[in-house]
């Protein structure tokens, strides 16, 4: 059987999830990592018609070494957002935790050659494998999962970041590149991303998606590394541009990451003005736990075009982790609005 006629089986299992309850709203979200797992697991309560599209630049831990002994993208952020995207019954509480698990030796990890690899990033590369093709791997992981949406990558070419970083805590200091998204995640004051080869083409899956879209959401995550690359590469930004789609940023809850420095909430929205100023968000979900100065932040996202949804969106006991039931009302409220 070809990759192109199992394709539709794949995405027939996907659609199988129960529809009853949900918006009737076609919804892409954008980001990588933990970010866009806590707005998956939260979108997935909301709309029934959900695709993420995934960063694939990453290239530590396990997803960097399959990325490099194999040539294949990293698939760490793809599993992430599969597993996020598993329902909450016993299959896709099982299955989820099945995709996240990884190997460790206890006593000589550094002679296991399975330590620190997660099963769900050897299962996606099995699949690309046997299937020839990225888009169908994911595809067919979604359907054993039973996953409450499509993941895509957002390039089917692994992609490298870079950036120009000032050590010792000094944004005016001496700047030294840094290429890598491992290493850049983990710099002090972050600037002049780029993303590499600069010819890269956007999967045409995601440019679809987007297309079609009525809401697109950008956000949670690692600005620099997650959240930005979307904009960076010239087919993504056009396709979100030209969306007649409705866009939402999802601010974080906590700013002051190492790669965004002492960075304050309307400075994390004057980087994305900055490398994409043609594209104009509607909304703004924003915790008011996470932005020292409420007003300011508005006037800025005013300045930008957009309205500011202010939404507790974080867990009880955890500020900075959001809770995807709060963070789905939030959704659900910005939908219906």
């Amino acid at each position: 059987m070809s990759v192109s006629s199992r394709i539709p089986q794949a995405r027939e299992a996907l659609g199988s999830a129960e529809s009853g309850g949900f918006i009737s709203t076609k919804v892409v979200a954008l980001g990588g990592g933990h970010g866009l797992f806590a707005s998956l697991a939260a979108l997935k309560h909301v709309t029934n018609d959900l695709t993420a599209v995934v960063t694939v630049a990453d290239d530590g831990g396990s997803s960097g070494v399959l990325r490099n002994e194999l040539d294949v993208l990293p698939p760490g952020d793809l599993r992430m957002a599969l597993s996020a995207l598993c329902d909450d019954s016993e299959w896709g509480r099982t299955w989820s935790q099945v995709m996240q698990h990884r190997f460790h030796h206890q006593s000589t990890p550094e002679n296991f050659s399975l330590e620190n690899h997660a099963l769900g990033n050897l299962l996606i590369v099995a699949l690309w494998e046997l299937l020839g093709d990225p888009v169908a791997g994911l595809d067919w992981a979604g359907a054993l999962l039973n996953a409450r949406g499509r993941v895509l990558p957002m390039s089917r070419q692994p992609l490298v970041i870079s950036g120009v970083v000032a050590p010792n805590h000094n944004p005016q200091g001496q700047v030294t590149e840094i290429s890598g998204q491992a290493q850049l995640a983990k710099s002090r004051y972050v600037r002049d991303v780029r993303l590499h080869p600069e010819g890269a083409e956007a999967c045409e899956e995601a440019l679809a998606a987007i297309d079609e879209a009525e809401w697109i959401i950008l956000g949670p995550g690692s600005w620099m590394t997650s959240v930005l690359p979307h904009l960076l590469l010239p087919e993504i930004r056009k396709a979100i541009s030209n969306s007649d789609a409705r866009k939402c940023l999802v601010m974080n809850l906590e700013l002051d990451s190492d790669e965004t420095g002492e960075m304050s909430a309307e400075d994390h929205l004057a980087v994305l003005n900055r490398y994409a100023p043609e594209i104009r968000f509607d909304a703004i979900i924003a915790d008011p736990a996470a932005v020292h100065d409420q007003v300011v932040f508005d006037e800025a996202a005013a300045r930008w075009g957009a309205t500011v949804q202010w939404s507790s969106v974080h867990q009880v006991n955890a500020a900075g982790v959001h809770d995807s039931l709060k963070l789905g009302a939030a959704y659900r409220d910005l939908f219906a609005g």
